[in-house]
């Protein structure tokens, strides 16, 4: 990545206090960016707080349904570069609350790209769309010419996003791109649902971790400093060549595990393969198989993870080993006072 292309270059991320958006604000920062972060809530947990980070860059109070609050940012902090996280993002949440997941998904999607459209039509935007908006396929892997038919809640949010973005690309000729990544993990996600931190929590807790699905449900995973360097690369070869505009990148480690393979591989570098998962098997409405080409990728952007699964894994644990004794101590502390 080049840190002249970023030195005091005007960046908006939304969803800036999530997994991705936590660790590419601080990477963004690293090569001298101007960052400001669009934050609907408050989020004490997040990496972004809790290391301070986020004392560092402006704060723009708002959500994705102000398509007013968006064309003030993108005008007043005369915005070069969007990078557009923000999104609901849990599978079993989005089944509970769809017409939620929409809103936030699709029509947040919408409202930005036509704040751009209104407001500053050379800012460039990359839209994170994700390997689910493909939806179930026998044709596997998937290569970015396949379709977007998404059938559940979760996976048609994205899939529309996705036809979104492209679309406000190839009509207005604006510069978006669209990021299709696979399962991302790291330290940061907070969301112990997810398989990854779930079983890391777990197994420091000493006690199985619950796998709601059969465990042979196959997924690529993605670190998430890699996709931070997916992103920030993308948006490089973007600013300088409009053939970018309208096309979607795959990103993944091009490898395919189950769920119950992923688990097991975490349990044996924590040294603790005797602590067996409970497989419930009571999840449903979920593709069965997924995993991309990111061919793509490394041909036109020159772009390979620098971090493989076992790496990637290992950073992961060590995180969570040092967040969760922290808040431990301080849930002791506070007990202590009362």
């Amino acid at each position: 990545m080049s840190q002249d292309f970023w030195y005091q270059r005007p960046v908006l991320v939304t969803g800036a206090t999530g997994l991705l958006g936590s660790w590419l604000v601080k990477h963004l920062l690293d090569h001298d960016a101007q960052v400001v972060a669009l934050v609907r809530d408050h989020v004490p947990q997040s990496m972004l707080v809790r290391e301070g980070v986020i004392n560092k860059i402006p704060l723009v109070h708002g959500g994705l349904d102000s398509i007013d609050t968006l064309r003030r940012t993108i005008a007043e902090y005369n915005v070069a570069t969007i990078f557009h996280l923000a999104a609901q993002t849990l599978v079993g949440i989005a089944k509970l609350d769809p017409i939620g997941t929409l809103e936030a998904n699709v029509r947040g999607t919408w409202n930005l790209l036509e704040a751009v459209r209104q407001a500053s039509p050379k800012t460039q935007v990359l839209v994170a769309s994700s390997d689910k908006a493909y939806g179930s396929s026998t044709d596997l892997p998937y290569l970015e010419t396949h379709p977007m038919q998404g059938e559940f809640p979760y996976d048609v949010s994205k899939s529309c996003a996705d036809l979104i973005a492209r679309m406000y690309a190839k009509t207005y000729r604006l510069p978006v791109s669209v990021v299709r990544c696979a399962n991302l993990f790291g330290g940061g996600d907070l969301n112990f649902s997810r398989t990854v931190p779930g079983t890391i929590e777990a197994t420091l807790a000493g006690r199985p971790l619950l796998i709601r699905s059969d465990g042979k449900l196959i997924r690529d995973f993605l670190y998430v400093e890699d996709a931070v360097d997916a992103y920030m690369t993308l948006a490089e070869h973007q600013a300088s060549d409009a053939a970018l505009y309208g096309e979607a990148f795959n990103f993944g480690l091009g490898i395919r595990l189950t769920v119950l393979e992923l688990v097991e591989k975490i349990l044996k570098m924590m040294g603790r393969p005797d602590l067996k998962p409970v497989i419930q098997n009571i999840a449903k409405e979920e593709i069965r198989n997924q995993y991309s080409d990111s061919s793509k990728a490394k041909r036109m952007l020159n772009w390979v993870p620098r971090f493989g699964v076992d790496e990637g894994l290992n950073r992961t644990i060590a995180w969570y080993r040092k967040f969760l004794a922290a808040t431990t101590s301080e849930a002791v502390g506070v007990a202590a006072v009362r």
